[in-house]
């Protein structure tokens, strides 16, 4: 099974410059993805840009950018779908090369050990499944059945619409949910050819995954934080400790 491995890094970020060629640590941002795809079992290793800097590093570290992406794929309101199909497409015409699978990793979620990414693909395989999202089991505080909101008649309501009232008292007495961590997708490229394109398809597994993985850098305290856990796992690992 050819798994192509799809980083999207737009040379346009707002809040923090230049974020995914920005240095983390020893190296830059985006490198960290780009090494753990390089040791796992995926196929092939693109990524796809808009800026020809964040092109330079990316094939400096070992992945493939055979295009460059057309600015209109590279706004702010751009979704992920169009993205990834341009690349398909552009490798169907131009390579004749047409993976079984796609493998979607964000650059600013980059604590994502190679393990993780194989076990996605393992389990993706076994279930033969349209789709595999990595996720984490959110906390008490987290859990929809226990957030607020404002409804349409301004009044405090539980995330699911019930009244306070309703609310359940005992934390042991909340349903698992989880929440998406951007760390990897897994989904077949038929998902993005149907009448609404979209990750999933109709058979959706998830990998489970420890909450220390999930960090999204979008501001300057998100980096402290990802710098943080990243000598944290160095520290471990020296120790012979490693999570789950």
């Amino acid at each position: 099974m050819k798994i192509l491995g799809i980083i999207p890094a737009r040379g346009g970020s707002k809040s923090i410059p230049l974020k995914n060629i920005k240095k983390l640590l020893n190296k830059p941002l985006i490198a960290w993805t780009i090494e753990s795809a390089l040791e796992s079992n995926l196929d092939r290793i693109l990524v796809t840009t808009d800026d020809k800097r964040i092109a330079g590093i990316a094939k400096k570290f070992g992945a493939d950018v055979p295009f460059i992406r057309p600015k209109e794929l590279a706004t702010d309101i751009t979704g992920i779908e169009p993205v990834i199909k341009h690349a398909l497409n552009w490798l169907k015409e131009n390579e004749n090369y047409v993976p079984d699978a796609v493998a979607l990793m964000m650059p600013t979620t980059p604590l994502r050990p190679a393990k993780h990414i194989n076990g996605a693909i393992e389990l993706f395989k076994k279930t033969k499944a349209d789709s595999v999202v990595a996720v984490y089991e959110v906390i008490a505080n987290e859990n929809p059945h226990w957030m607020l909101k404002i409804n349409d008649k301004n009044r405090v309501v539980l995330f699911t619409g019930e009244p306070l009232t309703k609310i359940k008292t005992r934390r042991q007495e909340l349903p698992i949910c989880y929440s998406r961590n951007d760390i990897i997708y897994i989904f077949k490229p038929k998902n993005l050819y149907g009448k609404t394109p979209n990750l999933y398809g109709k058979k959706v597994e998830l990998y489970l995954m420890d909450e220390f993985y999930s960090i999204d850098i979008n501001t300057e305290e998100d980096w402290f934080v990802c710098e943080q856990k990243l000598k944290k796992l160095r520290k471990l690992e020296k120790n012979g400790f490693k999570l789950p």
